[in-house]
């Protein structure tokens, strides 16, 4: 299991790492390696603003559907054009090339009330 210290994570299973004013977001490799094979992602498109907390798509596998989360709130900038030819990429780089959304969070988003690698790991170990 891979747990990255240059990103934070919800409990939701979610990740995110800022470069810059922007954000990827994407889910955690225990959650791809839980859910099991990625036939689908649906992301909301881009220019949607949210907040914390909120839907901005599903992930798709052979037996369910599952929501993701965004870690803060800010501005859908782009989806990963790829996972459409091949889901299959959060599977395999969950933290690289199977990145979910770029986004530009608002300016007083608090990603220091996320998990850092230590808390998280603990989190899904309980």
């Amino acid at each position: 299991m891979n747990f990255p210290e240059n990103v934070k994570y919800t409990k939701e299973h979610e990740w995110i790492r800022l470069e810059g004013d922007v954000a990827y977001v994407g889910i955690t490799d225990y959650a791809q390696a839980q859910l099991g094979d990625i036939v689908f992602v649906d992301i909301l498109p881009e220019g949607e603003t949210l907040a914390a907390d909120e839907v901005f798509g599903t992930i798709e596998v052979v037996k369910t559907v599952s929501d993701l989360f965004l870690p803060v709130g800010g501005e859908i900038l782009e989806q990963n054009e790829a996972l459409a030819d091949q889901p299959e990429l959060v599977n395999k780089d969950p933290y690289g090339e199977g990145w979910l959304i770029k986004m530009k969070p608002e300016a007083d988003a608090d990603l220091d009330s996320l998990l850092d690698a230590a808390a998280y790991k603990a989190l899904i170990n309980d």
